[in-house]
């Protein structure tokens, strides 16, 4: 019996993820091959006795796997690739009970939600002018750089003056807006070998090269990064020094001073992620106060205080400083002012502050539970971080392992999906430790350690 299209009686609610559960059983049986056009929702629609509604949330639960890709005009494709989109979690369907580790999240609770309320009923009341109405960068930002490089002490960095620091929409748009102004279409970006989720596809996007360095407990070697540079010129070395990469890596003092002086030789741009910025205490400085003039750093709001607050700063090196802001303007013209107003309010009157020491208490109770739950297993974490990395025992696959995890009501991050493209990485897992209660941490934290200690079994794909 073919697989696609499913009879309608064999759709179970919700439907919409019934249907796509079918598309992916298709795939993986043979039965659907990459390229295929499928057909429109309205006509699928039509042949299932289902509404337009529940085929177009199906098609676009597909898309955000990377399983089908849609083109307005064209129609609806089946990749070629179709683990070159993944985000590197499974998202539970909304009816599944599914602990989810997968998303790195900070904690949060009654105490923001309390804290946003005040915010937004204060704003109401004396809201800046220029925060709503001006389209212009620098007036509707007006005074948001001071509280900024207030903001930036605590992660060690001293900026002078306010052209050095652009505002983005968070930290994906300032990683975005630094490549662009570091390096050109064709240049060489070499980053670590296990790093950020979205520089594959990222750099790729923007036409660039993309190669993994070896890495060790501490990250990037440098025999690694001189390797790279001798062998073609290399425009630009990205790095997680601060342990926010997926196998927790620290980088020492030593480590840093020595990647500066090889970019230095090479006339290389760095890009430092900082993200989670002034979680962790007593960190070593930042890789930008080595080399302010070819560091772009940057660090936000959204990974130490709360999701939704989406706003990040970008250091740029003097000379670098009219080009990023060209970039961000014809890419982003502006981070979002109310947005902004908020890191404001909050940094000035210490909620901030407040919410920050609040958030590495939580985040050194979870790792706390984690470290004595995991006690029997090798893993890597970092002070008050908000993930550990779980390496894979020789007799478990990545891949199974991960589906194991889901079908027993656990979602991981697979170690797959942080790898440069091409190379062979041994399997491991991202758990991450913010979301949800500790109690439901510690319970997925159990189930992982049964399903590493046990034989490996394989899993039905869901999705």
């Amino acid at each position: 019996m073919a697989i696609w299209p499913p009879d309608r009686e064999s759709l179970t609610r919700p439907v919409y993820h019934s249907l796509a559960q079918c598309l992916v059983r298709a795939l993986e049986a043979g039965e659907i091959k990459s390229g295929t056009k499928l057909p429109t929702h309205r006509a699928l629609a039509f042949e299932l006795e289902i509404s337009v509604q529940t085929v177009s949330r199906a098609y676009e639960e597909l898309a955000r796997l990377g399983v089908i890709s849609g083109h307005v005009g064209r129609g609806s494709y089946v990749l070629s690739n179709p683990t070159e989109a993944q985000l590197p979690w499974q998202r539970p369907a909304d009816h599944e009970d599914v602990i989810d580790l997968s998303m790195l999240v900070p904690v949060f609770d009654e105490i923001h939600a309390s804290h946003i309320a005040h915010s937004l009923k204060e704003m109401g009341e004396n809201l800046p002018y220029d925060a709503v109405f001006s389209f212009r960068p620098r007036k509707a930002l007006i005074g948001h750089s001071a509280h900024a490089r207030n903001w930036l002490v605590k992660c060690g960095v001293q900026v002078d003056g306010r052209d050095g620091i652009l505002p983005t929409n968070g930290n994906t748009s300032a990683m975005t807006c630094a490549l662009m102004t570091a390096a050109m279409p064709g240049d060489v970006v070499v980053a670590e070998e296990m790093g950020h989720h979205t520089m594959v596809s990222l750099t790729s996007i923007l036409g660039l090269k993309l190669s993994g360095l070896a890495m060790d407990a501490e990250g990037i070697l440098p025999e690694a990064f001189e390797r790279a540079c001798v062998n073609g010129p290399v425009k630009v070395l990205s790095v997680l020094p601060a342990g926010l990469g997926p196998t927790a890596a620290v980088m020492g003092m030593e480590r840093r001073k020595a990647l500066v002086y090889i970019a230095r030789k090479h006339s290389v741009w760095i890009i430092e992620n900082d993200a989670w910025g002034p979680l962790q205490p007593d960190r070593t400085p930042p890789i930008v106060t080595l080399a302010p003039e070819r560091t772009f750093y940057f660090t936000g709001m959204s990974k130490c205080i709360l999701p939704g607050l989406r706003i990040a700063w970008l250091v740029i090196p003097q000379s670098k400083v009219h080009a990023a802001r060209s970039r961000h303007l014809v890419t982003n013209w502006m981070a979002t002012p109310l947005i902004a107003e908020i890191a404001s309010r909050w940094i000035k009157d210490g909620t901030a502050n407040e919410l920050l020491e609040w958030q590495r208490t939580q985040l050194g109770r979870r790792n706390q539970i984690a470290a004595k739950i995991l006690q029997d297993i090798p893993y890597s974490a970092s002070q008050n971080g908000m993930h550990v990395w779980l390496p894979l025992p020789d007799r478990w696959r990545e891949d199974d392992f991960v589906a194991l995890a889901r079908h027993d009501g656990v979602a991981v991050a697979a170690g797959s999906n942080f790898a440069a493209e091409g190379l062979s990485i041994p399997p491991g897992v991202r758990v991450c430790l913010g979301a949800g209660s500790e109690g439901e941490l510690e319970e997925g934290l159990k189930i992982l350690v049964r399903l590493l200690q046990a034989a490996p079994e394989k899993a039905l794909l869901t999705i």
